[in-house]
């Protein structure tokens, strides 16, 4: 393995100085990458994830969204590092195409405070909360999984789908994964070109 000159763990491409390359049609900017491990989510679900618009991913409604009913009932511990922006838009393809979408714009104010998985879960723990008729799981197939539901193919199991579904406090979800969590950090520390 050849290191790369220069760069340190905890660099975002934005202090390489390079010019920023799309990785995806739907990852236009860095900012976009930075919300994507959370809002990826969104494509198990009916849920726009803004693609159709010039910010995928960190755009995000439905026409049924009612964003007031969503913000007071999202966990405020979960949202340290980022700003919800209230806004409409109207996606060109892919979910609820050429339909006004009520929504929100998620801005990360610091990177080093924000958990975009975090974040994600506890925004769709208040959708379902405020929404439960309207809100819904998309049907298989999901990539190349036909007998799953495509939010758990995401997620990696029903697991948490159910527990939103039951409404558990996203930080208690956390709780119950914090020693596999620490488990796997301490595995893959092995593999580490670039110490912490």
């Amino acid at each position: 393995m050849i290191k790369t000159e220069g760069w340190q763990r905890d660099n975002y491409f934005d202090q390489t100085g390079l010019p920023w390359v799309l990785p995806s049609p739907n990852m236009p900017l860095l900012d976009t990458a930075i919300v994507y491990p959370g809002q990826v989510i969104l494509e198990g679900c009916n849920l726009s994830e803004g693609r159709g618009t010039t910010r995928p991913f960190e755009l995000f409604g439905a026409p049924y969204l009612h964003n007031a009913a969503v913000i007071e009932n999202v966990e405020d511990q979960v949202l340290a590092g980022a700003v919800l922006r209230q806004t409409a838009f109207r996606p060109t393809f892919n979910k609820w195409a050429n339909e006004a979408c009520q929504g929100f714009q998620i801005h990360v104010t610091a990177r080093g405070e924000y958990r975009p998985y975090r974040v994600t879960l506890a925004l769709l723990a208040a959708i379902i909360k405020t929404h439960p008729h309207e809100f819904g799981w998309s049907s298989p197939p999901y990539e190349y999984v036909h007998d799953r539901l495509p939010v758990d193919v995401i997620t990696g199991s029903s697991k948490v789908r159910l527990d939103l579904e039951q409404g558990r406090s996203v930080l208690d979800m956390e709780r119950e994964w914090a020693e596999d969590l620490r488990a796997f950090d301490r595995l893959r520390s092995r593999f580490f070109l670039y110490p912490p």
